[in-house]
């Protein structure tokens, strides 16, 4: 008989915040989230990768059955290495040409790449997979989209919301002015917050 897994075991989520600011409207999102799953006891952990240069995939599958790309000039290992490591992760990019950005598209191809050259390890598989975005006009979507197909293809649990994850706003502290996005991220965190514990206590959803 499986027993349930009592509270008192720490549950963590990492957030990625892929944007090229530091500090800006994507982490005003994340921290949003972030404040549903501290009102649980779920710890957190952000990492911002402005300033930061993911490298893109090189091909070589020589991470194959070591769990891990074997390129070091970058901060992916590392990176990575949380994410196998957290029981949720959060990613969270702003729109760019109708997109996720480039660091975060580096980022999620080399982690594809690694999962799928140690498919056996299941090195991803059944974490709890979230995703939100601000955007300045249009693109959101297929932003999410972006990153919840991340997730699809890791055999992870996607949250959703009472709305798709996204708030308006182009300059830094513009989102705080979009209160249903806001909400939305509340939810978001609320939902992320239910499922995570839900799985951890091997209860029904």
């Amino acid at each position: 008989m499986k027993h349930p897994i009592p509270y008192c075991i720490i549950m963590k989520v990492l957030a990625i915040n892929g944007s090229a600011r530091k500090d800006g409207n994507t982490a005003l999102l994340i921290h949003t989230v972030f404040e549903e799953l501290d009102k649980e006891g779920i710890e957190t952990e952000l990492i911002q990768l402005s300033g930061k240069v993911i490298e893109p995939c090189k091909a070589c599958w020589a991470c194959g059955g070591k769990g891990n790309c074997v390129h070091k000039k970058d901060l992916f290992q590392k990176i990575f290495e949380k994410m196998t490591q957290a029981d949720g992760i959060l990613l969270g990019s702003p729109v760019y040409t109708a997109n996720i950005s480039a660091n975060m598209q580096a980022l999620l191809e080399r982690a594809s790449v690694v999962t799928d050259m140690n498919r056996g390890d299941n090195l991803l598989q059944y974490k709890v997979g979230a995703a939100d975005t601000a955007a300045r006009r249009g693109g959101a979507l297929h932003t999410l989209d972006a990153m919840n197909h991340f997730f699809m293809l890791q055999g992870m649990y996607i949250v959703g919301s009472s709305y798709w994850p996204m708030a308006y706003g182009q300059m830094p502290g513009d989102v705080t002015n979009d209160e249903e996005g806001l909400a939305t991220m509340k939810h978001l965190g609320q939902n992320m917050a239910y499922l995570l514990k839900c799985l951890k206590e091997g209860t029904g959803l």
